[in-house]
Parts: C-alpha cells; structure tokens; sequence
C-alpha cells in the first residue's frame, strides 16, 4: 500500500519554497520510504504544492515527515492532505 502526502501552497508563498527548498530536498533524500515527489505548478508554471509519495502504509510516519519538513515548518502550506492509495496502474 502507498500513501500520498498532499500539500498546497499559500498564496503569494512562491518565495518561502524557493528559500526552503534545498532543505526540503534533503528532507525528502533522507526518507527511505519516498519513492516519488514533486511539485505541482498553476497556470503560470510556478509551483504551487508538493506530492509526494511513500512506500508505506504507516500513516504516523508520513503525519512525523509531514510535520518535520522544512517548507511547513516555514508556513508555506494552506493546506496538507494525508491519503492511502491503491495504485492500480504503474
């Protein structure tokens, strides 16, 4: 099983992700169980939020990634969503 962790950005935050993001890139780089992440773009291109995905069913450990990573303990988010998916294709 996998979860997904769902995050959007504030708007107007675009420049507490890019004050963060090497920080969260090492964030991600230390979790084992991340086996994709990226983020979400509006119309313009310019990123908008963070998915990411986690080979694991432990929904704690994704709630302790989620409250350890650097963009929301900058604020960045308005809104974060914690989901188990059942990939059937891929």
């Amino acid at each position: 099983m996998l979860t997904v962790l769902i995050c959007t950005d504030r708007d107007g935050a675009l420049q507490t992700r890019l004050d963060n993001r090497e920080a969260h890139l090492a964030h991600l780089r230390a979790d084992p169980h991340v086996v994709q992440a990226g983020p979400t773009v509006n119309a313009a291109g310019d990123m908008a939020g963070s998915i990411i995905v986690f080979a694991t069913a432990d929904r704690a450990h994704v709630e302790a990634f989620a409250a350890a990573d650097p963009y929301a303990r900058a604020g960045l988010f308005a809104d974060v969503r914690i989901e188990t998916w059942n990939r059937v294709i891929g």
